[in-house]
């Protein structure tokens, strides 16, 4: 049976979320602000529970509820039927969360759905069912999306971060699956295969050794957890989730026979005797080795080692030091790096870009992650060989990228505008728009040289262009889209660029939206309409409104919005059409008054 699912993860990891579910027999994926929608069978999410690196939750949706109000929620609530999915003796909790919903009191709804079910059981049994917000047996998961609520049942049980082998953590710890994000990103999986060495030289409690031995060794990150959400479900599978445990239990046999040297370092003696005993506890003791050095002493030690990768979560002058003193730190890594790792490739998280350049090496890639609340940058170097200078007028760019960024974006958060167009060919030798969505996603449109300008040049303008964007925006090239725009004339303007079927959530003032970077010309989502958008929905309360050329249904959200008594959208494109009936549900808005028809 094909079942519905949401998997949580870390802000920016949401693409490697994705490629893993697929991995795993997952079907429908759709990207959404933290984390990945997908379908799927049980044995799929099991999977998930057990095999994702990066997620932190899985979740089972089980229906939904009117939300208008708290009073609905609760009416709603109250119709529901819990027993489907707890036991009587089962100790429950729920949670809360929303996007774009009336309601703003997220832990007021998730103690009205609470009452609704002790209530409905107490009306059903005559006893109250017992309710456990630390260890509960099952956890239902209520998240508020316009006046919907969508329920589901944390499959999960503890966060699929905490994998069990980390009691002791340093001052500035990364979770396990931001720590294993770092390492996918920097391309550990293909390093480890070919049996290149991992090194970390500022190691703390050992999770970057820890999630780089798993990776290398096919060791199911879940494998060693007392117990998941689903196993006290009434729905679980007993017999097919020993079936997985018994795979995964045969190919970290196999595997750990497979890890290549990987070796940590740490000044700190407290950090050292903490990642013995992390390593210890994850079973991977014997195939790391963790040595108490500063990172200025580790060069004799790996100098045997076939070159591989090094990574390192260095201080980020938050927690530990100051970024003025830090400076100094990252300098000198850099200079140990070029000395005793010529031909490796590096990763280091930082918190700014200035520290990172403060390393003294000029990065060919930058990712973005956040370790908890706090936006961090990991570069990737090449040691061995740094890039080619950027085109002459590259800095020009930057500079004025950070100027906008300061006067654009400073204005975009103080109104709460979280999509907006930063650059719009501000400088004519560099003919472009580039628009900000969530400050996660950059969409690059180079507007097409004329044909007097010479192709090779044209090409190095357009690197330069993505160079500057990532230099100041911080965002790794999965996180720009680019793309060039020519005239377009007749049917080709409507043309599918690509087929990537992949969707981003974005918000505009109480709304989501679904859009595409990829695979058309334009995301599904015109930035310079947003104020007359707002006029629709302050002109629509009681009327009828007819969306014509509706594309994605942005405008018939708004009027929606506005209290419209219907709304009549009407395109040629069928995949427009389902576009906008989608942006409509995702808003709550699905009743029969909402229309959509294909005709010109």
């Amino acid at each position: 049976m094909t079942l519905e699912f949401f998997a949580g993860a870390s802000r920016a990891t949401e693409g490697l979320l994705a490629a893993e579910l697929a991995e795993l027999g997952a079907a429908g994926l759709k990207e959404s602000g933290g984390g990945v929608y997908f379908t799927g069978t049980l044995e799929t999410a099991y999977r998930a529970c057990l095999w994702s690196r990066v997620a932190s939750r899985i979740y089972l949706r089980i229906g939904g509820a009117e939300a208008g109000s708290y009073d609905e929620l609760y009416e709603t609530c109250s119709r529901f039927p819990w027993n489907e999915h707890r036991r009587m003796d089962d100790r429950f909790a729920v949670s809360a969360t929303k996007s774009g919903s009336p309601l703003n009191n997220t832990k007021l709804a998730a103690l009205k759905v609470k009452d609704a079910i002790v209530d409905s059981f107490r009306d059903r049994t005559g006893s109250r069912p017992d309710v456990d917000t630390r260890s509960p047996d099952v956890l239902f998961s209520i998240h508020l999306a316009g006046t919907v609520a969508e329920i589901s049942i944390d499959l999960s049980g503890t966060p699929l971060h905490r994998r069990s082998y980390r009691t002791s953590v340093g001052e500035a710890p990364i979770k396990e699956n931001v720590a294993a994000a770092l390492l996918l990103r920097a391309r550990w999986p293909e390093t480890a295969a070919a049996g290149g060495a991992f090194v970390d030289p500022m190691c703390g409690s050992g999770t970057l050794l820890i999630e780089a031995a798993m990776i290398a060794g096919d060791i199911a990150p879940g494998l060693g957890r007392e117990r998941f959400g689903f196993q006290t479900w009434p729905g679980h599978d007993e017999p097919l989730f020993r079936t997985l445990i018994g795979e995964a239990g045969e190919r970290r046999r196999a595997g750990i026979e497979r890890i290549p040297p990987i070796l940590g370092f740490d000044r700190d003696p407290k950090a050292v005797r903490s990642a013995v005993e992390n390593t210890r506890r994850a079973g991977l003791d014997g195939s790391i080795r963790i040595t108490r050095a500063d990172f200025a002493e580790i060069g004799p030690a790996c100098r045997p080692l076939p070159i591989g990768l090094v990574a390192l979560n260095p201080p980020y002058g938050h927690r530990i030091g100051s970024e003025t003193e830090l400076k100094e730190t990252y300098h000198r890594l850099g200079k140990i790096l070029i000395g005793d790792f010529p031909g490796w490739r590096a990763s280091v998280l930082t918190s700014s870009m200035e520290l990172s350049k403060s390393i003294g090496l000029r990065a060919w890639h930058v990712n973005t992650l956040y370790n908890g609340p706090l936006r961090c940058v990991l570069a990737h170097f090449e040691i061995h060989s740094q890039r080619s200078e950027s085109h002459p007028g590259t800095e020009m760019l930057e500079n004025r990228l950070r100027k906008n960024l300061g006067t654009i974006g400073e204005w975009a958060d103080s109104q709460g505008i979280s999509c907006f167009r930063l650059y719009d060919a501000d400088m004519p030798e560099y003919s472009a728009a580039i628009d900000i969505y969530e400050k996660r996603w950059v969409h690059v449109q180079e507007y097409a040289a004329p044909p007097t300008v010479d192709p090779d040049k044209a090409e190095k303008r357009f690197h330069s262009i993505v160079d500057a964007v990532s230099a100041v925006l911080g965002t790794g090239r999965d996180g720009i889209f680019v793309k060039r725009r020519e005239r377009q004339r007749g049917a080709s303007q409507y043309g599918k660029l690509a087929e990537s079927g992949v969707f981003y959530e974005v918000h505009e003032s109480v709304y989501a939206f679904l859009v595409n970077f990829t695979d058309y010309l334009d995301t599904g989502l015109f930035l310079d309409h947003r104020i007359t958008r707002s006029m629709v929905r302050s002109l629509a309360e009681g009327t009828e409104v007819l969306n014509l050329f509706a594309y994605t249904g942005s405008f018939s959200v708004y009027a929606a919005g506005g209290g419209a008594k219907g709304v009549t959208g009407v395109d040629l494109s069928n995949t427009y059409l389902s576009w906008a009936r989608e942006n409509m549900t995702l808003n709550g808005f699905s009743d029969l008054q909402y229309r959509y028809i294909r005709a010109d």
